[in-house]
């Protein structure tokens, strides 16, 4: 399959790596993205400068959460006899733990209503195939010992407003499946990271700390293990995630936790320099363990990561090193 795609969210870390993997596969791609200033957006406009290079993107921005606008796009986007696109791919929110206890109404505007507006006029320009980002961090409190994670286990006690509102957006996705027939695959995502990655995610804000000889925060003792997850493994499984599923929800993730501590020496492997560590007290909301069952990702998607953690960190070094005239004044909260 190739054809027109929409991607929400294309600017994003996740989504400016989605619209280059499916470009390369000889997609066209319309994005669309708000370049709000949630974090710096000097790594939104990079990202987005990159894919305006590349033949076959046009981005428009636009806010999912003003549905008169999104509705104006969808109806501009009309083709003959045909859907406006042949599968929307929902990467548009509001991501990260910590701020969103701070502040969840506005993780609730653009989580659930903003999924709304782009579910409804999928269904009501009928759009194929939905995509939607969702997270780990739906497993929560129910889910304890070092275990991986199987999308049949509970996820009815999130620990965070973000965890609440992407469970809200995989149950949405799942009614209009239901009503109207939408094929949906819901990806759980594992902590990714890679090159121009989000700066309030530890692996930025380690690389960033480590290269500039600055203290280390490290929340806790260092102990927590995450599944660090390569940003263009999950790129190509959202590709491989466009085939009709009726309503899956899969885990997308490494299959392999790097403990925390652990992750700070390969970084500083990769950068060359020795990390000055401060432990500090543990945040409310963060998970001790996060961990990725992927036998259905292989089995619906035939798909499997093939970057490792070292490989990916050492990728993710290179790129700040590149462009560290400007890196090293984003701000990482």
């Amino acid at each position: 399959m190739t054809g027109t795609v929409l991607v929400t969210g294309c600017a994003g870390f996740i989504g400016a790596r989605v619209v280059a993997r499916f470009l390369d596969e000889g997609y066209n791609v319309a994005g669309i993205d708000s370049l709000n200033d949630v974090y710096d957006v000097r790594l939104k406009q990079w990202r987005l400068n990159q894919l305006q290079k590349l033949s076959g993107f046009k981005f428009t921005r636009l806010d999912i959460r003003d549905t008169r606008t999104l509705s104006e796009y969808f109806a501009a986007n009309k083709r003959r006899e045909k859907s406006p696109f042949d599968a929307v791919i929902h990467l548009a929110a509001r991501a990260g733990v910590r701020q969103s206890i701070q502040e969840p109404q506005a993780y609730f505007e653009h989580n659930v209503t903003g999924s709304i507006n782009v579910l409804q006029l999928s269904v009501q320009t009928s759009v194929p195939k939905f995509v939607l980002a969702s997270s780990s961090s739906l497993y929560g409190a129910g889910n304890t010992g070092m275990r991986a994670y199987c999308e049949s286990d509970t996820t009815d006690m999130p620990l965070s407003p973000y965890a609440s509102s992407k469970k809200a957006a995989e149950t949405l996705a799942y009614t209009y499946h239901y009503l109207y027939g939408l094929d949906v695959s819901a990806l759980r995502f594992f902590t990714v990271y890679g090159p121009a990655g989000r700066p309030d995610m530890s692996p930025f804000r380690f690389v960033r700390w480590i290269c500039e000889g600055e203290p280390v925060a490290v929340y806790g003792d260092g102990s927590q293990n995450r599944d660090f997850t390569y940003v263009d493994d999950i790129a190509a499984g959202t590709l491989a995630a466009l085939k009709p599923l009726g309503y899956e929800i899969i885990n997308l993730g490494s299959d392999r936790p790097v403990v925390l501590n652990e992750a700070i020496g390969f970084i500083e492997r990769a950068a060359g320099k020795k990390a000055i560590v401060r432990y500090e007290a543990r945040q409310p909301g963060d998970v001790v363990s996060t961990w990725a069952n992927i036998q259905k990702a292989g089995k619906l998607l035939e798909w499997r990561p093939t970057t490792s953690f070292e490989q990916g960190i050492e990728q993710t070094v290179r790129w700040y090193l590149d462009n560290r005239q400007w890196a090293h004044t984003i701000s990482i909260g």
